[in-house]
C-alpha cells in the first residue's frame, strides 16, 4: 500500500517538445540533479511570480 501524502498529485500534463529543447531540458536536469516535474514545477512558480509583478506593476501604472 502507498503512502499517504499531504498533497497528492493526481493530475499529468504531457507536452511535445523539441529535440533542442529537450537537450536545455536534460542540460538542467545534470546541472541541478532535479527531475522534469521539480524543474517545470519551479519554472510554473517563478512565471507566476512574474507575472504578479507585472500585473501588479499594471495597475499602479493606471
Amino acid at each position: 500500500m502507498g503512502r499517504m501524502r499531504e498533497n497528492p498529485r493526481y493530475n499529468v500534463i504531457s507536452m511535445r517538445i523539441s529535440d533542442e529543447e529537450r537537450d536545455r531540458l536534460q542540460a538542467i536536469m545534470e546541472a541541478t540533479h532535479k527531475s522534469v516535474s521539480d524543474i517545470m514545477r519551479e519554472a510554473m512558480e517563478l512565471f507566476s511570480v512574474q507575472l504578479e509583478q507585472t500585473q501588479s506593476g499594471d495597475q499602479k501604472a493606471a
